[in-house]
């Protein structure tokens, strides 16, 4: 995964399942961005929710990467990192996300940085994950799932066999 720092790779899921889980099934675009709206506004009033993923769930959909080689070679790491390097690579769609993201900015610059990069892994997957196309890998991709196949075949069998223990002893 190009030297992604594995809690870059953590946030980066668990932004996509908080992004699942807001719009719903069926999506609820309205009810999305009111929680966006709603989020930017806490955070451009000075209201820092020490949360990375919280942050970059916030402008994930309001910030436009200017300098993708230097975002990917800032998940390199999760803990150091130069934040006002990080912020030069990045602007925002609209006045109240770039308010927002200075306020956060100036009050947890570290924050600000790792936001900034979850929502750049987020965004641009292809940029960073090495995805395997040749024919041994989708061989090797389609005997793993039919093996996940066969698992779940046997699973459901174990779980009904004791409908029919008549004796109630637990043998058949």
């Amino acid at each position: 995964m190009k030297n992604i720092d594995q809690e870059f790779l953590y946030q980066t899921r668990e932004l996509g399942v908080q992004i699942s889980d807001t719009l719903g099934e069926p999506p609820d675009r309205r009810r999305y961005e009111r929680v966006i709206a709603s989020l930017i506004g806490e955070y451009a009033n000075g209201t820092v929710i020490d949360d990375v993923n919280m942050l970059s769930f916030a402008l994930v959909d309001h910030l436009v990467f200017g300098n993708t080689a230097g975002l990917l070679a800032e998940a390199k790491n999760y803990e150091e990192g130069d934040a006002a390097k990080v912020m030069q690579m990045v602007s925002c769609a609209n006045s109240s996300s770039s308010d927002a993201l200075a306020a956060v900015f100036a009050a947890d610059p570290e924050l600000a940085r790792k936001a900034i990069i979850t929502a750049y892994l987020f965004k641009h997957p292809k940029g960073w994950k090495d995805e395997d196309h040749s024919l041994d890998a989708l061989q090797e991709e389609e005997d793993k799932a039919n093996a996940d196949e066969d698992e779940d075949e046997s699973y459901h069998g174990e779980n009904i066999e004791h409908l029919f223990d008549t004796r109630g002893d637990g043998n058949d």
